[in-house]
């Protein structure tokens, strides 16, 4: 198996990579590479297919647009697209594809939708791993000087008094979406993890409250 997916990789890095390296840091190609890992490590335990989320990781953002782009709810459906493409190209088992691409669809936030399979389940928990935690807290505000939003409220930064809205704030974001994660994982192995990493984002934002 770890044969398969070393060669796996080898076909789809150098179709995938030069893509990927384009985009904003928080869906770059280094994202991808540790969706990658986290789907491996939660794969350890929850015994999918590998092959499977390899494939889903290296593809899941190949069609991406930014968060504030009219087309980026549709981001995970023309990714799916497009990977069926290039795993047909690279001769990918067939009777796989219709999973990397249910893994793909479903991985999104925004789509709201549910996998229908293990590795569909355990890829969409990888994905949002690397949405919270240290790398989530980085992610959130590459992500926010991208859409050229502000870091937070000056009047009211933790939106007690106010709508909450992260297309202006980045820290909106932590109570919009990522403190909502662990609760939302697929898996046990996910949501244990997911955990974790909500503790630290909950002890990172005590922290820059004490500091503004």
């Amino acid at each position: 198996m770890k044969n398969n997916i070393k060669n796996i990789l080898e076909k789809l890095i150098p179709i995938v990579q030069p893509i990927l390296e384009k985009y904003d840091p928080a869906h770059d190609y280094s994202h991808c590479l540790r969706v990658l890992k986290n789907s491996m490590k939660i794969n350890s335990v929850e015994n999918g297919d590998a092959e499977i989320l390899a494939a889903a990781s290296m593809l899941h953002d190949i069609c991406n647009y930014p968060k504030n782009h009219p087309l980026a709810s549709q981001s995970s459906t023309l990714s799916s697209k497009k990977a069926e493409e290039i795993l047909i190209k690279i001769e990918f088992d067939k009777n796989k594809i219709p999973a990397v691409k249910d893994a793909v669809i479903c991985h999104s936030f925004s789509a709201n939708k549910t996998p229908q399979t293990l590795e569909g389940k355990i890829f969409q928990d990888a994905d949002r791993l690397d949405g919270i935690g240290a790398i989530g807290i980085a992610r959130t505000f590459a992500t926010s000087a991208t859409m050229k939003s502000k870091m937070y409220s000056i009047d009211d930064p933790f939106g007690e008094n106010r709508i909450l809205n992260d297309k202006l704030y980045a820290v909106d974001h932590f109570y919009i979406k990522l403190f909502k994660l662990a609760d939302k994982m697929q898996t046990k192995t996910g949501k244990k993890l997911a955990i974790e990493r909500t503790k630290y984002m909950k002890n990172f934002l005590e922290t820059l409250e004490k500091e503004i």
